[in-house]
């Protein structure tokens, strides 16, 4: 994905040095686009030193401490930018508290970026990143012949009753969010991706990747979910495209495909037969049901969609060349 779209064009990413937020940086750079990042320590180099030897960062990259709790603390980092990337949300599911480590930074975070941005004459659209997590979890069933699409949400009390805390915290912020830029007349999309996978820009392990890893060295049981996957580059094109493209509007899912993780295994033993993979998985109960999720509005974008089998391929390439992974 390169082209010569953002020339002269000054955009921010929020949560700059995270996993979707470093490809994100990467392929605006290679577009012409001045980026403005955020982190919450600009010099910490093992947080920041692979965004700074990125392509085009030395003359169009610049970064911004920022703190997704203070209010104003974004709004150097947005003066006189046209579009906002706001990736900057904790993505744990191991979490004791969860309103103070997850709730109150995504939704508080959210807000006040979003009022940073309400003070800017020069924007002309947020691009928010929230997860299917803010899609799904609603209790309706989900079996093969279901279509999961953009008007699906998510309902807090079911989140709260099976303690979904990371999709409670991720519903809350996105409606909070709608909320804030109806009244003050923002324009904004949403990108919902599914579990991201692929190649790793950052040098630490994001919950996804741990949880692959976790899956590929020895596991003796797999989670029993399906869930929708996704490539982290189809993530980072799509919140491009969906600030580029003037008709792109609302909520796009991005899901790739529906697969349970027994199968992320089995096509890993394809790819990798010396993988040390688990025989077979403990199971207490029936494996969780496929469904669907539309890919109708997303394509609209421009996005064609990289193939599961590649982008596990990608990720367990990116593990070795990192040491997380050796056989």
């Amino acid at each position: 994905m390169s082209s010569n779209a953002g020339n002269g064009k000054v955009v921010c990413v929020t949560g700059s040095s995270g996993y979707i937020a470093s490809w994100l940086v990467k392929l605006l750079l290679l577009r012409g686009y001045t980026v403005k990042a955020t982190v919450r320590d600009p010099n910490d180099s093992k947080k920041v030193d692979h965004l700074l030897n990125l392509d085009g960062a030395k003359e169009r990259l610049h970064l911004f401490k920022a703190d997704l709790l203070e209010e104003g603390s974004f709004d150097p980092a947005v003066e006189g930018c046209e579009g906002v990337f706001h990736t900057a949300s904790p993505c744990r599911t191991d979490v004791k508290d969860p309103q103070t480590e997850l709730i109150d930074p995504a939704v508080k975070g959210t807000l006040n970026l979003l009022k940073s941005c309400a003070k800017l004459p020069s924007l002309k659209r947020v691009v928010l990143t929230s997860s299917m997590a803010a899609v799904l979890c609603n209790g309706q069933p989900r079996t093969p012949e279901v279509v999961v699409d953009e008007t699906w949400f998510s309902k807090p009390e079911f989140c709260r009753e099976i303690k979904l805390w990371y999709a409670l915290s991720k519903t809350l912020a996105e409606d909070a969010a709608w909320k804030f830029v109806k009244e003050n007349n923002i324009d904004m999309v949403v990108i919902h991706p599914a579990y991201v996978l692929g190649s790793l820009l950052q040098p630490s392990l994001n919950d996804s990747s741990a949880t692959v890893l976790k899956l590929l060295t020895g596991a003796q049981t797999s989670p029993n979910l399906t869930v929708g996957w996704v490539n982290v580059r189809d993530v980072a094109s799509a919140h491009i495209l969906a600030f580029e493209i003037p008709s792109a509007s609302g909520r796009y899912c991005l899901v790739e495909t529906v697969a349970h993780f027994s199968e992320i295994v089995k096509i890993s033993h394809e790819l990798y037969p010396t993988l040390p993979l688990p025989e077979k998985f403990v199971m207490d109960e029936p494996l969780m049901p496929k469904y669907q999720v539309s890919q109708e509005k997303t394509k609209t974008l421009g996005i064609e969609f990289i193939p599961l089998d590649i982008s596990l391929r990608e990720i367990v390439e990116s593990l070795k060349e990192k040491k997380f992974l050796n056989f």
